[in-house]
């Protein structure tokens, strides 16, 4: 039986229920947690400064790290006490094959959006784009001149051949740890620079005034608000590997601890990095601030850390990949071989979701080119579900009668906030769509 079924079955080789023989660190499962909350989100944070300013924006992020750590807090006790070991498993305890499925579904779509994007930016950045009828070179362009061996096409197929490919199969979140902690450093070092670009720029008076609320000139602004949230809910959904790296840990406690610090480092990277992009680019930050870091600084040293910027967050990006497909492919094998056996013990259907999921990545990869659409999309959406409003659900429907007055209020409040904010988020970006293609 698959682990959705909601029986105790391991996980990953030598994994269970009952802890592992040699459990890994927190500090493991911090980067680990880490690693899979700083994906492409932080790219998406500066451009939601932009809509909501300064304030608003830092009082979203820590609001919704807060929820995130309430929500992942619902997962593991709600888990814990019944007899499964995955996500869809508490699910289907709660809600019966239905909330089983709906959970699969939601991991798909997100993972699979998420790495698409993944795959975007780093094209982005190794052989550039034209976004909004301006061309943005990339790297390998900037350094080599146009050729046909550093295009998009051919610089994803053999980044996905020769780096991604040979993170992927490893069947242990754990073996990723040491992947992750570099992933980590990296996204450190791109807010570093950054910190020191802006730094720079605002005492040779080149930086631009941030704002610090919204501009609310019209009833469109008003609701233009809300389509920036399902961004920061995005850049904080990490719940499809909760189970995955908790039920490696020795104790729940040890997970939590480790979810906490995470929400704590990534809350201030996001902060740090969308004020500091914003005082960089100002009202011209891309939906992909990466983009912004291939102009011209008029200076040597503004040219190389323009392109260390960028290439230390391609290189970030590399090593987040394989823990978000990592769990897109378990939920595949799940939704699509429910009584089939561990995933890890058939090589021939690991490698062959592992390709198959490479390889849709790849085309669509090339052959979409904005990655702010995808965020609304998915943070609207499954994002906000697998966030929020499933481990909501979970606490509000107590199937074993573990929940607390306060957990029922919280479980309310987060649910009633997620669909009250993306049903206005999807109605404003149809309503965008709309108007777009009327004029």
């Amino acid at each position: 039986m698959s682990p959705a079924a909601g029986v105790k079955v391991p996980l990953l080789p030598g994994s269970s229920k009952s802890a592992p023989a040699k459990p890994p660190s927190v500090s493991g499962a911090v980067f680990n947690v880490s690693t899979s909350i700083i994906g492409a989100g932080i790219m998406s944070i500066p451009a939601t400064l932009k809509v909501l300013g300064v304030v608003p924006a830092f009082v979203m992020i820590v609001v919704i790290a807060w929820l995130a750590d309430i929500s992942v807090e619902f997962l593991m006790r709600y888990t814990h006490a019944g007899d499964t070991t995955t996500y869809a498993g508490v699910m289907r305890e709660s809600f019966g094959r239905v909330g089983s499925i709906l959970v699969q579904i939601c991991v798909m779509i997100t993972n699979l959006g998420c790495l698409i994007i993944f795959l975007i930016i780093i094209g982005d950045v190794l052989s550039g784009n034209q976004l909004e009828g301006s061309v943005h070179l990339g790297v390998l362009q900037q350094w080599f001149g146009i050729h046909w061996w550093n295009t998009r096409a051919f610089a994803l197929l053999f980044t996905l051949i020769f780096v991604l490919l040979p993170l992927v199969v490893f069947k242990r979140v754990e073996s990723l740890r040491y992947s992750s902690a570099i992933s980590v450093f990296l996204a450190v070092v791109f807010v570093g620079i950054s910190s020191v670009m802006a730094i720079m720029a605002l005492l040779e008076g080149k930086t631009n005034s941030p704002r610090m609320v919204p501009e609310l000139d019209n009833k469109a602004a008003f609701f233009d608000l809300f389509t920036a949230v399902p961004v920061i809910v995005t850049a904080f959904t990490f719940h499809f590997n909760v189970h995955p790296i908790g039920f490696e840990m020795g104790k729940p406690s040890d997970m939590i601890s480790a979810v906490r610090i995470s929400m704590v480092l990534c809350a201030a990277i996001y902060f740090a990095i969308g004020l500091f992009g914003y005082l960089l680019f100002g009202d011209s930050i891309m939906a992909d601030i990466l983009v912004n870091f291939d102009q011209n600084s008029g200076s040597t040293i503004g040219s190389v850390l323009n392109d260390i910027v960028r290439l230390s967050y391609a290189l970030h990006l590399m090593l987040v990949f394989p823990l978000l497909n990592f769990s897109l492919r378990a939920n595949m094998d799940e939704f699509l071989f429910p009584n089939k056996t561990l995933l890890a013990k058939d090589n021939t259907r690991f490698w062959s979701l592992t390709l198959v999921i490479l390889a849709f990545c790849y085309l669509a990869a090339i052959a979409i080119p904005n990655i702010w659409y995808f965020f609304q999309f998915m943070g609207s959406t499954s994002a906000v579900s697998l966030a929020f409003i499933f481990p909501g659900a979970i606490a509000l429907r107590d199937a074993w009668g573990i929940s607390t007055a306060r957990d029922r209020i919280l479980a309310a409040v987060m649910i009633v906030l997620a669909v009250v904010t993306s049903t206005i988020a999807i109605s404003s970006n149809i309503y965008s769509l709309i108007t777009e293609n009327q004029s």
